[in-house]
């Protein structure tokens, strides 16, 4: 699917409406809580000074926040170019970005069963020149901290449940023929269950692919993820040692056990 068609292809049940120079793209239960905020300036600059705004790290700093009319907690991340050329393109994106192709895979993720929080939407300011600023937000998952918090502060019942549940997202993502090019321990997001266990959920999916060999998907997938868990261990000193290491990818390599049959 091409780029243009992607920005064109509105997902079933999302609305797309202009207020001032900005296009939005959102679920209908939020557009007058979206359509106030951009009455004032920005999302993500609302979200930025919010007094109860909760700051989350991630690719660049992302803020949760409710919507005005408390109609639903959002988390708003603005986008910004990675790279060599960061620090000269900085925010600034032509047109067509990649915030319509997130929405798409966001939602076939879902419909794939795969566990992401839902994308509620995105909001593109247009400005000189052709350029845009881009604000992605989604859904709010409560309590809930990344798979690097565990690496860097392991407590040894939670790196169990941590792996079981990161486990789990890994499957779901080979079952769905999905590859995560930036499937790193700060895009796995736990939440703890009504147990002692956790939930995951995958982020930042707008590199997401999908294929139909599910084996080279997975394999693809447990790689990535492990040269993240290593390099936190290495580079950034996260206190976990190598056999829990090997023990993970152990556990993410094991074959999903044989459906038992009644006799």
């Amino acid at each position: 699917m091409s780029d243009e068609r992607e920005r064109d292809e509105l997902p079933d049940g999302f609305v797309r409406f202009s207020v001032g120079g900005a296009e939005v793209v959102c679920a209908p239960h939020v557009a007058d809580g979206v359509r106030t905020v951009l009455a004032g300036g920005t999302l993500y600059r609302y979200a930025q000074s919010h007094v109860h705004a909760r700051a989350l790290s991630g690719r660049g700093v992302v803020f949760a926040v409710p919507l005005p009319g408390d109609v639903e907690r959002i988390v708003v991340r603005h986008n910004w170019h990675g790279g060599l050329f960061a620090a000269l393109t900085r925010d600034w994106f032509r047109l067509p970005t990649r915030a319509p192709h997130e929405l798409l895979v966001s939602e076939q993720l879902r419909a794939l069963h795969v566990p992401t929080p839902a994308m509620l939407g995105y909001v593109i300011y247009h400005s000189v020149a052709g350029l845009v600023r881009v604000d992605v937000f989604s859904r709010e998952v409560p309590d809930s901290f990344d798979l690097a918090e565990v690496l860097r502060a392991p407590n040894p019942a939670d790196v169990v449940q941590a792996w079981s549940a990161t486990r789990q997202l890994v499957r779901a993502l080979a079952a769905a023929g999905a590859r995560h090019h930036d499937l790193n321990v700060k895009n796995i997001l736990l939440q703890r269950t009504n147990g002692s266990g956790f939930a995951a959920y995958a982020l930042d999916v707008d590199r997401v692919q999908f294929d139909d060999d599910r084996d080279a998907v997975n394999e693809a997938n447990i790689a990535r993820l492990m040269r993240s868990a290593r390099k936190w261990q290495q580079e950034l000193a996260a206190p976990i040692s190598d056999s829990e290491l090997r023990d993970l990818e152990a556990l993410l390599r094991r074959p999903q056990p044989a459906p038992t049959t009644a006799s």
